[in-house]
């Protein structure tokens, strides 16, 4: 994708080196870059609604707006093959991780993102004193994300774990 003068001057000509690119991208960002023309098709294909696209026009994913279902309608889409489903090759090699602000571990009863876990990989261990220690069991986490946007207090997010994948 060519920049342009006026994307130059405002520096939109690098793409965002944090952002979650869709199931099924390179975990290489170089690799991604490359294949990745930001043509725009995947984001209207996507049924939960959770592609945005980055400062230069590639996607990126939007947890905020829910989780993903994996049903590649991205990837289908896709005419570079930036996003290229593998036969039992996982998505993505992204889990969830809950932070401090959890208003379990502070006793206050929240447990929306446990509610809101299909695989069932987010587990509530008592602390004492109506506090709740919550923990993910990353084996069993596909990071969905569907746990992030039902936080009430940001608590929850989705990090890379490319090495660690089972």
């Amino acid at each position: 994708m060519a920049v342009s003068r006026a994307g130059l001057l405002r520096g939109r000509f690098r793409a965002d080196p944090n952002a979650i690119r869709p199931p099924w991208a390179s975990a290489d960002a170089q690799a991604f870059a490359s294949a990745c023309d930001a043509c725009g098709r995947c984001g209207p294909a996507c049924p939960e609604g959770i592609i945005a696209f980055d400062r230069i026009g590639r996607p990126q994913i939007d947890f905020s707006k829910g989780g993903c279902t994996f049903c590649g309608a991205c990837a289908d889409r896709c005419p570079t093959g930036a996003l290229s489903r593998l036969d039992g090759a996982r998505p993505w090699g992204l889990v969830a991780e809950i932070g401090a602000a959890c208003l379990s571990l502070a006793g206050t009863d929240c447990r929306m993102c446990h509610d809101h876990c299909d695989p069932a990989a987010i587990h509530f261990r008592p602390l004492g004193r109506g506090r709740w220690l919550p923990t993910i069991e990353e084996a069993d986490c596909t990071g969905c994300g569907a746990c992030v946007a039902v936080c009430p207090v940001g608590a929850v997010s989705v990090e890379a774990r490319w090495g660690k994948e089972a």
